[in-house]
C-alpha cells in the first residue's frame, strides 16, 4: 500500500511540474519574432515620452519582471528591452505610478488597457485612436490571467 502512495504522489508531482513548466513555455514557444531594433527604433522615434522598466520593483521577482527603455507616443509604445516570459500580458496606461499588484488593483479601474503584448523581447503595441497618453503617467505590463504585476514605467 505504501508503495502504491508513493507511486500516486510522485506521479502527481511529476504531472503537475509538467503543468506549470508548460504554462511557462507555451507563451515562449509560440510567441511571433520579436521586432528588430530598428523596427523598435522607428516606432520609438516620434515618441512623446520615454521611460525605463526595472527589475528591482517591489512587484518585480525572479519570475515577473522587465528590463529596457519605453517610448511611450500617440501612436505606439515601443520596448527597446525585455520582459520575463509569460502569458496573457497586456499594457495599460495607468494614471499614477504603482509597483505591484495591490497598487494596480486599487486603480485598474481608471486605467486604460492598451493592446496586448505577444514577444518578450521588444514590443511595439499600437495605441488606439481614442486614447490620450498624456492622460496617463506610467506604462505598466499585467498578466490578466494570473493578475499578476510584471514590470511599470513612470513616463511623465
Amino acid at each position: 500500500m505504501k508503495k502504491i502512495l508513493v507511486l500516486v504522489a510522485s506521479h502527481l508531482a511529476v504531472l503537475l511540474a509538467g503543468f506549470v513548466l508548460g504554462i511557462y513555455l507555451l507563451p515562449i514557444l509560440t510567441a511571433p519574432a520579436a521586432p528588430s531594433a530598428a523596427q523598435v527604433q522607428a516606432a520609438a522615434s516620434p515618441a512623446s515620452f520615454k521611460g525605463s522598466f526595472r527589475r528591482d520593483l517591489a512587484g518585480s521577482d525572479l519570475l515577473h519582471w522587465g528590463e529596457g527603455e519605453v517610448s511611450v507616443g500617440r501612436h505606439a509604445i515601443a520596448l527597446m528591452g525585455r520582459v520575463a516570459p509569460g502569458p496573457d500580458y497586456k499594457l495599460y496606461l495607468v494614471p499614477e505610478f504603482v509597483e505591484n499588484e495591490a497598487q494596480f488593483l486599487r486603480i485598474k479601474s481608471r486605467s486604460q488597457r492598451v493592446g496586448d503584448i505577444k514577444t518578450f523581447e521588444n514590443f511595439i503595441v499600437p495605441v488606439p485612436e481614442d486614447v490620450d497618453v498624456a492622460q496617463y503617467t506610467t506604462v505598466l505590463v499585467w498578466c490578466e490571467t494570473f493578475s499578476e504585476f510584471i514590470s511599470a514605467a513612470k513616463y511623465r
